[in-house]
């Protein structure tokens, strides 16, 4: 089954990938939600092709598309995003929904486990204060709203990061613990 998954999640994520990079460029990699579906694609192929010498990489990719799927559900879902346009429309489709869920299932229930527990916390810290710096030059704009930190209270933006950091914490830690 875990092949099955990575191949299918592979495919999606090549196709939908080469959609985003045609519509947004070199943009999509201020995107957190295209990172974790760029290393979910490495991760996948790396699967396929060295099994569980990938598991570490599945791990990482594993905790950064839960926090894609949550932070879209949770947060953006809510702030107006529109729950059908963002999970079940477009490229939100495959990023949001259907390859979160399916490179979850397939490395908690058929993957060999390994879990630098902490990787995912160092990736997300390091994009998150990347895109601050950003944010904060006039560089970028958003792509979140809690990254706009000209447009909110440096309280908020603390706020913010430390929520998102306790989530991917969280992540971390229900990932490493429902995968034995």
């Amino acid at each position: 089954m875990a092949i099955a998954a990575n191949v299918i999640v592979a495919i999606l994520e090549i196709y939908s990938l080469a959609k985003v990079f045609r519509d947004r460029g070199w943009k999509t990699f201020g995107f957190y939600t295209q990172i974790s579906n760029m290393i979910t694609l490495v991760s996948c192929i790396a699967f396929l092709l060295a099994g569980k010498l990938a598991a570490p990489l599945r791990y990482l990719s594993t905790c950064m598309m839960t926090m894609t799927f949550l932070t879209t559900l949770c947060v953006l879902v809510p702030m107006g995003g529109g729950f059908k346009t963002l999970m079940f429309s477009g490229n939100g489709l495959y990023h949001h929904t259907i390859c979160p869920i399916l490179s979850f299932l397939s490395y908690v229930l058929w993957e060999d486990h390994a879990s630098p527990w902490y990787l995912p916390m160092i990736v997300t810290f390091v994009y998150g204060v990347t895109m601050l710096i950003l944010n904060g030059k006039g560089i970028f704009d958003g792509p979140y709203p809690f990254f706009r930190v000209n447009h909110q209270s440096k309280l908020a933006t603390v706020l913010w990061m430390v929520a998102l950091m306790a989530v991917i914490f969280g992540v971390c830690m229900g990932v490493s613990a429902v995968a034995p």
